[in-house]
């Protein structure tokens, strides 16, 4: 009787011990890159913002368009995509090309989880294009160190507080050509999001009951020797 009672507590106890490494590790984030903040996402200072078109002059028209993420739940640790760039040129072929000026692009975040955004920075020299080679590169920062996280302790928010989740973004970004890609003149600009979840007072609470409970069983147990 002694020992099935022992047993039922150190079951009860490797319960509540499961129930708390289980609150600890990986947590969701909803999060999104189609969204409003100082500027919003897109190219800067354009008036079609998620459109660039070539320069003037350029021997066949070309355009890059950013396609936004959408609400996304992704569990962390997890890489993220935070939308595609898609590289256009109907005209183009080996010899006859495009070419693009020089360009920064906002990348707005928004953490739904947390109730926060913060923004990374793009900028690119622009770069020609033809139909099967592109030279536009887009290197990533931020306002503030690390240049490329976004998190807790004011690194480049926005508004709100990521309170323990940190967003990165992959940098460069290369713009591959309009004929390449597993889909055709798309590039995916990806990152990591990771969080720190902290038990729930009540799963510790859970715990502890359980280890106090376990102490007693083997306390009545000796005392009944």
């Amino acid at each position: 009787m002694k020992l099935s009672c022992l047993i039922q507590a150190a079951s009860v106890t490797g319960v509540a011990v499961f129930m708390m490494a289980a609150s600890a590790s990986a947590g969701t984030i909803m999060y999104t890159t189609n969204a409003t903040g100082t500027g919003g996402t897109g190219f800067v200072g354009d008036s079609t913002p998620l459109i660039l078109n070539s320069a003037p002059g350029s021997t066949a028209g070309a355009t890059l368009t950013f396609d936004p993420n959408p609400v996304s739940s992704v569990s962390t640790p997890s890489i993220v995509d935070y939308g595609n760039f898609v590289l256009t040129c109907t005209l183009c072929s080996p010899t006859a090309g495009s070419t693009f000026n020089g360009f920064t692009f906002d990348v707005i975040i928004t953490d739904a989880t947390d109730v926060a955004t913060g923004e990374f920075v793009g900028t690119s020299a622009g770069g020609t294009i033809f139909s099967n080679s592109s030279t536009i590169s887009i290197v990533w920062s931020t306002a503030l160190q690390p240049p490329t996280q976004l998190g807790p302790g004011a690194y480049n928010e926005i508004t709100g507080n990521f309170n323990t989740t940190f967003f990165t973004i992959n940098s460069p970004t290369g713009i591959v050509a309009p004929n390449s890609g597993s889909t055709i003149g798309e590039t995916t600009v990806q990152g990591f999001v990771n969080s720190s979840a902290v038990p729930e007072p009540a799963t510790l609470g859970l715990v502890g009951g359980a280890l106090f409970g376990l102490g007693l069983l083997r306390r009545k147990g000796f005392s009944g020797r």
